[in-house]
């Protein structure tokens, strides 16, 4: 028999029970993390999108709630704890900005990403191609490892440490000037949240197809 963690992370995992997790990137204490003038500062503008995510779901009917609520940086073993607690199906989405650099400078990388873990089981490999797929329908830049491939691979340690699908979220770079216009735009700030928001409500609507499919 399968172990328990890969037996949930290959189960179905659009079920009307199930429930997302959403993790806020960082905290006001992390060093560095923010744009080079200060503007943008991680830990406060995914908070912010984490908000709207959660309160959008929750208005379309589905279980969301955010496992960092505070404003202070939670260790990842203790992230991960909080999401492995959950006695039922759930979905993990990590919501970060990107960087290229420290943030002592503005750098040249720019784009929306999303990544699963070295261990990522099929259903996280299949949420980040919906991801990215609903970020191109919105014109949005993706940064993709190839053309064929729309997400990325990385040992992140919330996704490969989470016993339920999990993605991670790269929301354009905050070291990259028009990025971070684009971030304050209105634009900006609904991408954010729409990418995330518009494929879970998906799921919500075509529950029985989805299932069918995932077992198939």
């Amino acid at each position: 028999m399968k172990p328990r963690t890969e037996r949930i992370k290959n189960s179905t995992i659009y079920n009307l029970y199930m429930k997302i997790l959403i993790d806020n990137g960082h905290g006001k204490e992390t060093p560095g993390k923010c744009s080079p003038d200060g503007r943008l500062k991680e830990y406060a503008y995914t908070r912010e999108i984490a908000d709207r995510l959660v309160t959008g779901l929750q208005n379309e009917g589905i279980d969301a709630q955010r496992i960092v609520p505070g404003e202070n940086d939670v260790a990842l073993f203790e992230r991960v704890r909080r999401v492995n607690a959950f006695g039922k199906d759930a979905i993990l989405v990590s919501i970060h900005c990107n960087a290229m650099g420290s943030g002592a400078g503005w750098m040249p990388a720019n784009g929306w990403s999303v990544f699963v873990g070295n261990n990522a089981s099929m259903n996280s490999k299949r949420l980040a191609r919906q991801l990215a797929q609903v970020a191109l329908n919105r014109k949005v830049k993706v940064r993709r490892p190839s053309p064929q491939k729309l997400y990325w691979t990385a040992n992140f340690y919330i996704c490969q440490k989470t016993n339920y699908p999990a993605v991670l979220v790269e929301n354009f770079f905050q070291d990259y000037k028009d990025d971070v216009e684009f971030l304050f735009s209105d634009k900006g700030s609904s991408v954010s949240r729409i990418c995330c928001w518009k494929v879970l409500r998906i799921i919500k609507r075509n529950i029985k197809e989805i299932c069918r499919s995932l077992n198939s």
